[in-house]
């Protein structure tokens, strides 16, 4: 397929996991990319892995003048025919142990982040283009000790509602991915022995019996990316194998 031939998509956190399997299937149809990450190892391998086909950059979605310092990389080079926030990060903590600065820092990267992040883009985007946002199943898990980071993915769904309202009279559709146990990232913030734990418990009540792999969540990404979605819109999709049954 070339779904993406003459198209420039732009992929928040797409250095790793599900964000570089989507910016690796873009190029291999056609499409040009450009991907943010933090790690500068991560963003080196990306560079190389991509050639020219793709552009990539450190920015942080958390920081204040990310949403601008993006809208300046992409103007300079044209504009975007899809956008896919997927930047984001989770941590752990039992309700009674909630502080300020965690409760801060992760609505900044999670929330904040890519709510300026579209303020900013969306007058680059090209009519009848494409937003996908990444959410989580742990908006539904209802897990005792993810509330914050639930509370964060469970933002993303009700500012995509809104958005694809907001952007219709443009042809602009916004989607959500609601990824659920992913190998590639799969409860990554967890310590490891606690990892193993967890992975056995959320495994063992996906009716397909395994985690996802990032190239089977960006394929679903793509698709709303796509002008193969071109009637969908403000629309959740789950790729967790079962786990939530929406």
């Amino acid at each position: 397929m070339a779904r993406f031939t003459n198209k420039r998509i732009l992929i928040t956190g797409g250095t790793s996991g599900m964000g570089l399997a989507g910016a690796k299937r873009i190029v291999a149809e056609g499409g040009a990319v450009i991907v943010t990450g933090l790690d500068a190892s991560r963003i080196s391998g990306t560079r190389r892995c991509l050639g020219e086909s793709g552009q990539v950059l450190f920015n942080d979605a958390a920081d204040p003048a990310s949403p601008d310092a993006l809208a300046d990389a992409v103007r300079s080079d044209g504009g975007l025919d899809g956008l896919w926030l997927n930047a984001g990060y989770a941590a752990l903590g039992a309700p009674e142990e909630m502080e300020a600065s965690a409760f801060d820092r992760m609505m900044a990267a999670n929330v904040r982040g890519p709510m300026l992040q579209l303020a900013s883009l969306s007058s680059l985007l090209s009519a009848g283009g494409s937003v996908v946002v990444t959410s989580s199943s742990s908006t539904y898990e209802g897990a005792a000790s993810t509330s914050l980071y639930a509370a964060t993915k469970g933002a993303i769904v009700a500012m995509a509602r809104s958005w694809a309202t907001a952007r219709a009279p443009r042809g602009i559709r916004v989607n959500v991915l609601v990824p659920g146990p992913i190998e590639t990232n799969f409860r990554h913030f967890l310590p490891e022995e606690a990892k193993r734990g967890f992975e056995q418990f959320v495994i063992g009540q996906v009716p397909l019996g395994r985690a996802g792999t990032a190239a089977e969540a960006a394929a679903v990404a793509l698709f709303l990316l796509s002008d193969d979605a071109s009637y969908v819109t403000g629309s959740q999709y789950a790729v967790d194998g079962g786990l939530v049954m929406q």
